[in-house]
């Protein structure tokens, strides 16, 4: 099993910046990815950022260029630093890992709320 702990989620003004942290324990295998999805109310949940333990990124078109996914060196630990927020980042944001025959372990989630 996996356990995580999730941060850094809040109320924020438009414009402004939030950063995510996640740290994932437990039975977790040396290669596998990491990454954020977010989900708004009568939704499906929405890939935003992933990072796999060797560096390599994607990013949803909606947020490139305004979100940074990293992971800690030789950690299961991934940020996600969140640039000129939009009200329309406000969701419920979600950690995830993914490993080969495992497939994926979810974190609790964190609010993100973008308002005035």
């Amino acid at each position: 099993q996996v356990q995580f702990v999730e941060s850094g989620g809040g109320l924020v003004q438009p414009g402004g910046s939030l950063r995510l942290s996640c740290a994932a324990s437990g039975s977790i295998l040396k290669f596998n990815a990491m990454g954020w999805y977010r989900q708004v109310p009568g939704k499906e949940r929405v890939l935003l950022a992933s990072i796999t333990s060797g560096g390599g990124t994607t990013y949803a078109d909606s947020v490139n260029g305004r979100f940074t996914i990293s992971r800690d060196n030789g950690q299961n630990t991934v940020h996600l630093q969140m640039n000129s927020l939009k009200p329309e980042d406000t969701a419920v944001y979600y950690c995830y890992i993914a490993q080969r025959g495992r497939g994926v372990d979810w974190g609790q989630g964190t609010q993100v709320t973008v308002s005035s």
